[in-house]
Formats: C-alpha cells, sequence, structure tokens
C-alpha cells in the first residue's frame, strides 16, 4: 500500500495541506469527542458529583459545560491532527481570549457557582443554626450573603481573565436600556425579592394568599417564589405579587386563626341543649384549642331554622384548614343526633286567607282510576 498517496494533500484550508490521513485523525479525535460528552452526561457522572452535596441544578449546568468543553477540547485537536495548526495559547480573532484562558474562565464560573451554593448551604445548615436567630430570617441572610459571594466571584474571574470592567461600560448601556423595555419585569422580580428577604413580610413554612394562590412557601428565590398548594401542585409566583398585591399570611405572628361554623336547627329545639352539642363537638376535635375557648353564638331566627355559629380557634390554617371544617362538620352531626336536635331542610307554611283548596290523596285516586279500569275489563269479558 502506498502510504505516500494517502499523505497527498487533496484541498486546501486556511493556506494548510490537508490529506486524507489528516482526514481520518480529524474523525478519530472528533468520534472520541462525541463519546467523552455522552459519558460526562450520564448518570453515572451525576452521582459522583452528587457526592460532593452539590446542588441538582449545578449538577445538571457542570455536566452540560463539561460536556461541552469536551467536545471543543476533542475538535481542536481533531483540527490540529488534520494538519491545520491551532494554538491553544494564541489569542482568538475579535476575542482577544485564547481557547487555554477561555477554558478556564468557564471552569472559574462553575467555581464560582458552586462557592455561592456551598456559602448558602454552610450559612444556613451550620453557622447560623445555633445563633439563636429565627430560621426565616437565617434562610434570608445566607441567601443574601450568596448572591454577594456570586456577584463578587464573577466580577473577579472577569477581571482577571482580562476582561476589565471599564470594557463593558458600553454593555452596560445597552443592558441599561434592555432593562428599561425588555427586561423590567425580570429587574423588578430581582428588586423584589431583596425587599422580600430584607422585611420579611414572608418566610419559608408561612402559608399564605395572594394572587388567588393559596399554599405554603417552599422557596424563596431571586426572581420567583415557590409556593405548595394542599393539592401538591407548585406554583412559581413572582416576587412583586408579593410586594404590590395584597398578601394573606395566616402564619405571620400568631398562626392561631379564628373558624366559624354556621349551623340551623328546626324550631322547638331547646336552644341550651344545642349549644351544649356544639360546644362538646369542638372540644372533642383534638385541633380545636382550648385557649381561646369554642363559643356558640345564637346568630338570628331564619325562615326555617334557628342558625347559629359555632367559633373555634385552631392552627390548622397552617396546615389542612378543609379537613378540619369537614371533620368539625362530622362531629357536629354526631352530637346534634345524639342530643335529638333535627337539622330541618327548608320549609314554607302556607295560609289561605279565603276561598277553598281542593286536597286529593294523589295514590288514593290512582287506586280508584286501576279499579275501574279493572272492572270495565271484567265486564267486556263477559
Amino acid at each position: 500500500m502506498d502510504f505516500g498517496l494517502l499523505q497527498k494533500p487533496l484541498f486546501h484550508v486556511f493556506g494548510h495541506d490537508v490529506s486524507f490521513l489528516g482526514i481520518v485523525a480529524f474523525v478519530i479525535w472528533f468520534s472520541v469527542g462525541i463519546v467523552a460528552a455522552r459519558a460526562l452526561q450520564s448518570d453515572a457522572v451525576r452521582r459522583f458529583f452528587s457526592r460532593f452535596k452539590i446542588d441538582t441544578n449545578l449538577i445538571a449546568i457542570l455536566t452540560t459545560v463539561l460536556s461541552l468543553a469536551a467536545i471543543a477540547f476533542f475538535s481542536v485537536n481533531a483540527v490540529n491532527a488534520a494538519g491545520v495548526p491551532l494554538s491553544w495559547n494564541a489569542p482568538l480573532p475579535g476575542v482577544n481570549l485564547s481557547l487555554f484562558q477561555i477554558f478556564l474562565l468557564v471552569a472559574l464560573l462553575i467555581a464560582v457557582f458552586w462557592l455561592s451554593s456551598r456559602t448558602k448551604r454552610f450559612l444556613f445548615n451550620r453557622f447560623l443554626a445555633k445563633s439563636g436567630l429565627d430560621r426565616s430570617l437565617q434562610y434570608a441572610i445566607a441567601q443574601i450573603v450568596s448572591n454577594i459571594v456570586l456577584i463578587v466571584g464573577i466580577f473577579i474571574v472577569l477581571d482577571n481573565a482580562g476582561i476589565h470592567l471599564g470594557a463593558l461600560t458600553v454593555f452596560a448601556g445597552a443592558v441599561g436600556v434592555g432593562v428599561g423595555f425588555g427586561l423590567q419585569n425580570i429587574a423588578s422580580n430581582f428588586i423584589s425579592g431583596l425587599v422580600i428577604l430584607a422585611e420579611r413580610p414572608i418566610t419559608v413554612g408561612d402559608r399564605v394568599e395572594v394572587a388567588g394562590i393559596a399554599g405554603q412557601v417552599q422557596h424563596i428565590r431571586a426572581r420567583s417564589t415557590v409556593i405548595v398548594t394542599n393539592d401538591n401542585i407548585t406554583m412559581i409566583v413572582p416576587n412583586t405579587k408579593f410586594i404590590d398585591s395584597p398578601v394573606t399570611n395566616w402564619t405571620y405572628g400568631d398562626p392561631r386563626v379564628r373558624f366559624r361554623i354556621p349551623i340551623g336547627v328546626a324550631y322547638g329545639s331547646d336552644v341550651n341543649r344545642v349549644r351544649e352539642a356544639l360546644i362538646a363537638a369542638a372540644r372533642e376535635h383534638p385541633a380545636a384549642l382550648s385557649d381561646p375557648a369554642p363559643s356558640v353564638f345564637l346568630d338570628k331566627f331564619g325562615d326555617s331554622t334557628i342558625d347559629f355559629e359555632l367559633v373555634v380557634w385552631s392552627m390548622e390554617m397552617s396546615y389542612r384548614p378543609r379537613r378540619f371544617k369537614s371533620d368539625l362538620n362530622f362531629l357536629i352531626d354526631k352530637h346534634l343526633r345524639a342530643a335529638g336536635i333535627e337539622i330541618p331542610n327548608p320549609q314554607r307554611d302556607l295560609h289561605i286567607r279565603s276561598g277553598v283548596l281542593k286536597v286529593q290523596n294523589v295514590d288514593a285516586a290512582q287506586d280508584r282510576s286501576a279499579s275501574r279500569t279493572d272492572s270495565s275489563r271484567g265486564e267486556h269479558g263477559r
């Protein structure tokens, strides 16, 4: 086999000859890069990074960046193997950064994100855990410090990579125009998130109602807040909703909430026995508070019922308010039945001032009609 023929130039790229062997070498290196990129996104690599207690989202970003870096690394070597020299230290045209500097920049940015995440975990789970501060305040402090570490780290990395902040003046002006138009919602949500962390109108674990959404606060992020409803549905609410909309925080200050349960009983019922039955039903429920004690009000005399209102204090609004009301209604029905007290259907009394109203028993009329029908059939049979 003539190897000289395989080394014979087939075409030129940027003034360099590329042979058949060069093309084969390029394909081999590039294929290895694809295989390496796929391997870096495998479940085994994700499990390896999870051992270092790295956040799941950061692991996804890390594996993606590493896979892209693997493709870029092997692609550069493939180009060099093809016969087209591409230096790692030579600055790229229009960027003034070499390939090595770009890879180093990406690696340092990943390290900054990881350091920010670890700082938040360390402060919240260890350093501030025994400080005596409120748990929600500890979370707010950890989140703010984590954001500061992230911003400062990014500026330091960019400055050391040769991207001086003074050169970003024009870019910053363009970003300012973009924020004023297209990014104003993102900027306002971010600022609202800082206000929420500073003022703490809501904290992690609170039960809130905002913009028609009711649930428990799970996370307070830079742009949005995660709320989980009682149906286990995760709702992402922009932070501005907590600033410019009325917010009901059921656990702000005092988690005790007063429940009002309306009950209607039949006329003629002993109102004292009704009150005793309702108080007994409230005291039987384990989630009803004894202080303040449950109470009963005779609200009004309705059209067909005597209307009472049972007032019960509980902390279940933060957990299962609908279940609490349902269980309490079951207990009310149980105690009213035991006391022989009727919960009537809606009734109306009809008074006839003059004239005569003919009342006919429908069942009797049907029986007479059936009898006449049978007798007529007998006569026809004769």
